[in-house]
Formats: C-alpha cells, structure tokens, sequence
C-alpha cells in the first residue's frame, strides 16, 4: 500500500498521463497565455489556445519520466540564469557524497526559487537532485500541484484542521522525509521554517526539528541518532536583489499598522512568477556542513543549523548599502541606490532593513 500516495512526488509510470491530463486543462493554458502573451490583443486568444495546446502535446510527447521533466526545466532555468542574474556561485557543493540522502535544511527568500538553485547547483555537480517540500497553500490550483509534483515536490498539509488530523499529516510528512532519506536514498530540500523570511532575518522553527524527529521517535531511536540518520546539511541562499522585495514590504508594512494582511486567491502565484522573471544580480547558494555531531535536543540542533545558515550567507553589496543608508550615510552603491529611488518612500526603510538583517545577523553573531 502506497502510504504517502496524497503527498508524494509522481513515479515514472504517472508522468505521462498526468502530463495529458495538463493540456487539456483549460485553466492551465489560460494562464500559460497569461503570462507569455499578456499584451496580446483579447482577440487572438482563441488562436493562442489552440496553438498552446498543439506544441505542448509536442513538447510533452518526448517527455516519458521525472527525468525528462526535469531536463526541461533545465532548459527553462539555464534561460532564466542569463536574463535575470549577473552570476551564480555555488560553494562547498564538493563536500557532498553522490548515493547519499542529505536533508538541505535552507533559509528561504523566494517560493520557487530557492529550490530550483539547489537543484540546479546538484545537477551540474552531476548529483541527485531533491525532493521538494511545498506548503498546501500554494496548490489551490490543481495543475500548479501536479507540476511541482511532476517536479520532485512532496505536499505538506498547512491547511489541516484540528490537533488530531494535523498530528496525522505530521506523522505522515516525518514518516516521507525519514523513508526518502534512509530507505530511498534521496534528497530532500525544505525552508527552515513555514513561509519566506520576508524580513531578512533567518532563524529556524524549532518546530520543524521536532517534525523530523517524530516518526523515528516512535521506534523509540534516540534523538541525537535520529538527526545524525537524517544527514541534515544547512543551506544558506543570497540574492543580491530580491524581485519580490517591494511586496514583502508592503505585507509588512500593513501587518505593523493594522495587525493582520489579508492575501487575495493566487498572490502565492504571483509571487513564484515574478521570483522567477525578476533580476537577481548575483546569486549565492552555500552548502554548509553535515551536522554529524551529538545535538541532544531539538534547541541544539537549531542553534546549530542558525549558526552555519547565517555565518554561511553570502554578503552582497546590496546589504552593506542598505545597512549604511539606514545608519544615514551614503550607500557607496550607485546600483542599490537607483534601486532605492524606485522603492515607494512610504516602504524604503523596510526595504532597507529586509537587505541590511543578514549582515546585521552576522555582526551580532561574531560579538
């Protein structure tokens, strides 16, 4: 019996059908439409529809496996990479071991993003890339869902009720996460904590610790044994600039004069679609060190993994001019400056302290 059928990634043999079963979604291609031929006149859509749906038959003819999938989004994201970044450096990759499963426990900046670089940085080392874990609330749409499946996603429940069917869904994902490492040999990706740090500031909720620990807990495995099995890797991911950085303020902004922001229906959409057409600058993913050490309790192992994912976060020029102009000096950056100048003024000094909290990080810890 297939346990995690409702959560898991597709196997080869569902490629596909589920591929078919996309392009003859109507929702799917309007959006496909949507966002390559947004300033086409309303008048050609019917047009647009059928030639959409004939070159994605084709296209996903030659695709019979997860791996196809993923080769084409390669494609996609070596386009991406020219466009939209300056650079994009990989560090301590090497210290990873082809076969293994690693849990890359990562900061998070961008829903789609920062995954697709750690993908993208373990394909070019020639090693297995991850399975994604993706938050409930960014499936609303069921041909979004079967895309990040298609994609090596694995769903976590946000969106259950009740401490009984929570505990469940838990259970469950603590029960994936523990197969796909040891059993599977896989590896996985997932944010430190629920949600993007919007603010800058990385810290991981202890909560996730005890997630993972759960299902092993119940064999009655030691804690510091149980971490040690996972092979935990802190992932630390930099932007220069943040595409989404000016809507982040803004969320934060209302949340600090009216106590609460109300998302509309697909903003989560929106969001993944600007990270990924939205300039980057350079781009920085570091691998830190496999946490192979005794961490006798979830607390360590947070504090262990905080240390590595902000001692490990590369610092821009973006961040040092964002910490100077909130100190009311000049940025010495003419770049972030002019960036600066397109920012509402009502937002500029949660902007800057969104790119000066990594480096603000750094300056506390070494203290």
């Amino acid at each position: 019996m297939d346990q995690f059928h409702d959560i898991r990634p597709y196997n080869d043999d569902e490629v596909a059908g589920v591929l078919e079963n996309l392009v003859e979604t109507p929702d799917f291609i309007k959006t496909i439409i949507g966002f390559r031929f947004a300033k086409w006149p309303h008048w050609t859509r019917g047009v647009l529809n059928s030639l959409v749906k004939l070159v994605l038959k084709r296209e996903t003819s030659k695709i019979q496996c997860v791996h196809d999938f993923q080769m084409k989004v390669a494609d996609y994201m070596e386009r991406m990479i020219k466009t939209t970044t300056t650079d994009v450096e990989y560090r301590g990759i090497e210290k990873l071991t082809k076969g293994e499963g690693y849990l890359f426990l990562s900061n998070h900046r961008d829903i789609a993003m920062d995954p697709a670089f750690v993908n993208y940085g373990l394909y070019l080392a020639g090693l297995d890339t991850v399975r994604i874990a993706i938050g409930d609330n960014l499936l609303r749409r069921e041909f979004v869902s079967d895309l990040m499946r298609l994609n090596k996603s694995f769903i976590v429940k946000r969106s259950a009720n009740g401490v009984r069917e929570m505990m469940a869904a838990f259970g469950q994902l603590s029960s994936y996460i523990t197969h796909s490492l040891t059993e599977d040999h896989s590896n996985i990706w997932i944010a430190q904590k629920e949600g993007r740090a919007k603010d800058g500031i990385d810290q991981t909720d202890p909560a996730i610790i005890k997630m993972f620990y759960m299902s092993q807990k119940k064999q009655k495995v030691a804690f510091p044994d149980a971490m040690k099995s996972l092979k935990i890797v802190p992932v630390s991911i930099s932007y220069e600039y943040d595409p989404c950085a000016f809507d982040k303020a803004n969320e934060l902004q209302e949340k600090s004069t009216t106590g609460s922001y109300e998302k509309s229906e697909f903003e989560d959409i929106d969001s993944i679609k600007n990270g990924i057409v939205g300039f980057k600058g350079k781009v920085v993913v570091t691998f830190g060190d496999l946490i192979d050490h005794n961490c006798d309790t979830p607390e360590e192992m947070v504090e262990e993994i905080d240390r590595q994912i902000v001692a490990n976060y590369a610092i821009h020029p973006s961040n040092e001019a964002a910490l100077a102009m909130l100190n009311g000096e000049k940025s010495g950056d003419k770049a972030f400056s002019e960036y600066i100048d397109t920012c509402p003024e009502a937002l500029r000094k949660t902007v800057l302290q969104m790119y000066a909290n990594p480096l603000i990080q750094q300056q506390n810890r070494a203290q």
